[in-house]
């Protein structure tokens, strides 16, 4: 095994920093989705589920305390679970790059200016669309959802969408992550960032 093959990939340091690295690493090679996360919320008696969000915004100061956010109804399954329950844990994979990052933390609504401003930049069949969607509800058929689309859409034409109170967005806090780097032979890096008392990271390497 090459000496190159034992250097130290994932270092000890600010982990909001190595995230960004990565992340502008994954913008350029990763080939679709590259804001693309998992996102695993539960009841409060424990039972989990998990689907992909986008990330659309992150940093060391994101809401005032830091953090991840993502857009979402509030009346859909994550949406309740997320109110119940706002212990969440988020997945970042990136196959091209053989990398993959994971955040454990809680979530806070942002703030109605953030959802409002966010609304206002998507495209407008998805502002529409998310008026027209009861997410997660039981649908008898794509037709239904379809002609709510074109009620929705004759309904605002030639005006602004408005936002729709239960659609909002959500900002996760960690208190730690875990980055993975693959090695060769399964030799994989990780190394876990804990939150200390003082708003610090202790980190340390795990075995993979």
């Amino acid at each position: 095994m090459k000496a190159e093959e034992f250097a130290e990939l994932v270092p000890h340091g600010d982990p909001y920093a190595l995230f960004d690295r990565w992340y502008v690493e994954a913008r350029v090679g990763e080939p679709n989705d590259s804001n693309a996360m998992a996102l695993a919320t539960a009841t409060p008696d424990g039972v989990p589920s998990v689907r992909m969000v986008l990330l659309k915004g992150h940093g060391p100061d994101v809401c005032g305390q830091g953090g991840f956010v993502f857009y979402t109804n509030g009346r859909s399954r994550k949406g309740r679970e997320i109110l119940a329950n706002p212990q969440v844990a988020l997945l970042f994979h990136w196959k091209s790059l053989r990398r993959q990052i994971r955040i454990e933390g809680s979530l806070i609504p942002v703030t109605e200016e953030m959802a409002d401003a966010y609304f206002a930049s998507r495209a407008r069949d998805s502002q529409l669309g998310a008026l027209a969607s009861d997410q997660s509800a039981p649908l008898d058929s794509r037709a239904t959802f379809l002609a709510r689309y074109e009620e929705v859409k004759e309904r605002f034409e030639g005006r602004a969408v408005e936002r729709p109170r239960h659609w909002t967005g959500y900002c996760v806090t960690p208190r730690a992550f875990e980055f993975w780097h693959d090695r060769p032979f399964r030799l994989h890096e990780r190394r876990r960032f804990t939150r200390d008392e003082e708003g610090g990271w202790t980190s340390t390497l795990l075995y993979p």
